[in-house]
């Protein structure tokens, strides 16, 4: 039998109890051992629904317990930092919620938290441990398409509620750091290199003030890559990578279904109607259970988890710098270094 990881979640938000908190208890080398809410009634209610058999009423009561070896945080956005801090120091693993920090400079402070304590600190992209990830990188680089020169993203949402945390800017809500930061990423991944500048474009909601509507060109060495993200639009989401041989398209990149498979197409241009495109299927998989298992085997077996921290300050740069175009009007360079 497989030793597993003990896990405690720091807090009882909707998409850890939802999703994926039942993801990890499936998992071959994660346990969750207890749940942490400000409010202990909630926490207790959280325990009981998933099995989890500690609860706390304060997220510091569970990184005292020294049973806990890592924590998924998944509070509101302006938390990512401190929690982290706070569960590093306690010398727990730390997988967080993206965005892990609201700007670049702050992902440096936990760089050196992480350091100093010896504890491992991811930025929970999901998606990046999905196999229909692993394969459009490996196609893109075998140059089943030719050579990668423009990729296209789009993901939206509709949540005009003012009392929902993605509409608060204070809590670092809006589209770009909540679903922008996908793209980027994901774009980042794909062609394992860094853009040279960047150009946005903001609109903002007039009564909350988050970014509502974001549209950004990421200049990279040999390809473009263009993205829109919405948070006031008619759910959607697609993602499209082109070269002069063809096309892949992922039909749900971001979202991807736990229980029915997914597929990519491979369009080779000849036929515009594609009614007959080649298509890679993948079995269905939770990526909230991949992701759980890939980073508990990292602290298993001593090994670097899939996302370091320099990943997580290179995208946050990147991000940074939309928002610096979008007030300047000017491209703007990611302050990676």
């Amino acid at each position: 039998m497989s030793r597993k990881i003990k896990w405690g979640i720091l807090g009882a938000a909707n998409i850890a109890v939802k999703k994926v908190v039942p993801a990890m208890q499936q998992g071959e080398f994660c346990e969750v051992s207890a749940i942490a809410s400000r409010d202990l009634e909630k926490a207790k209610q959280a325990a009981r629904s998933l099995n989890i058999p500690k609860f706390y009423g304060a997220y510091e009561e569970l990184l005292n317990d020294p049973a806990i070896e890592a924590v998924y945080i998944p509070l509101p956005n302006h938390l990512h930092l401190e929690w982290s801090k706070k569960a590093a120091e306690a010398g727990k693993h730390v997988l967080c919620e993206k965005p892990i920090t609201l700007k670049a400079p702050e992902v440096t402070e936990l760089i050196e938290v992480r350091n100093r304590t010896g504890v491992k600190i991811q930025e929970a992209f999901m998606v990046r441990h999905h196999p229909q990830w692993l394969k459009i990188r490996e196609l893109v680089r075998s140059e089943k398409i030719g050579p990668l020169q423009a990729i296209t993203g789009f993901f939206s949402y509709n949540i005009p509620d003012p009392q929902n945390v993605r509409n608060n800017p204070n809590w670092g809500g809006g589209c770009l750091l909540d679903i922008g930061s996908y793209c980027i990423n994901l774009s980042r991944f794909v062609l394992q290199t860094e853009p040279k500048r960047v150009s946005g474009l903001i609109e903002r909601d007039a009564e909350t003030g988050i970014d509502k509507l974001t549209s950004a060109i990421l200049d990279f060495p040999n390809a473009q890559a263009t993205f829109t993200v919405a948070a006031r639009l008619v759910s959607f989401q697609r993602m499209q990578f082109f070269g002069d041989k063809g096309r892949l398209e992922v039909q749900i990149p971001f979202n991807i279904p736990p229980d029915t498979p997914t597929r990519i197409v491979i369009d080779d241009g000849s036929d515009i109607y594609r009614r007959n495109p080649e298509t890679v299927e993948f079995a269905a998989a939770d990526q909230y259970t991949l992701q759980g298992d890939e980073f508990s085997k990292a602290i298993l077996n001593k090994t670097e988890q899939a996302i370091p921290l320099e990943d997580s300050f290179k995208n946050m740069a990147v991000i940074d710098a939309v928002f610096r175009s979008a007030e300047s009007g000017n491209w703007e360079i990611p302050a990676i270094g």
